[in-house]
């Protein structure tokens, strides 16, 4: 039976850890490290699973606490790898494509910039579309303060890029 939940709960949601682990660490190795870790410590806590009311926030929040205790511990200031970043629709001219390609730069940049918790925040509401109150109980944080949180992190994230944006064009 515990494989049977391991694979009908835990499995399905491994991308979205994935990218929660990619958008904190900024890198693909790292990322997948964390995920690894993250599916052994689940199957390791596979009798402790019946006290969790919602087993994906409990894997979203070891998730969260792996990247955070590596940030820590490295000091890292690591660069996100933008050409993984693919735009294609086809019908971009090369102008469009440079612009564009800027802004991504740009923006990338301004999110890096933001504090952990508020990077987090945006990446559970607006990559994985989390309500709030799934974030509440993956974070353990008042749906209040969540949506200040991001209030604060759009606010300075916007203010940011519209200061580079219009620094380059001068």
């Amino acid at each position: 039976m515990e494989l049977q939940t391991f694979k009908s709960q835990v499995l399905p949601v491994k991308d979205k850890l994935f990218r929660i682990a990619l958008n904190m660490m900024r890198s693909v190795e790292e990322a997948e490290d964390i995920l690894q870790d993250v599916m052994v410590k689940l199957w390791d806590k596979r009798e402790q699973w019946g006290e969790y009311r919602n087993l994906e926030a409990f894997a979203v929040t070891i998730t969260k606490n792996l990247c955070l205790d590596l940030l820590k511990s490295k000091r890292m200031k690591g660069h996100f790898d933008i050409q993984e970043m693919e735009l294609d629709s086809g019908a971009v001219s090369p102008y469009q494509r440079i612009e564009l390609d800027d802004s991504v730069k740009t923006m990338v940049r301004v999110f890096e910039q933001l504090p952990d918790q508020q990077r987090l925040l945006i990446t559970l509401r607006d990559v994985e579309g989390y309500s709030y109150e799934e974030i509440a109980e993956q974070t353990g944080l008042e749906v209040n303060n969540i949506r200040v949180g991001i209030s604060r992190a759009r606010k300075k994230a916007k203010e940011d890029y519209l200061k580079i944006a219009n620094y380059e064009q001068q």
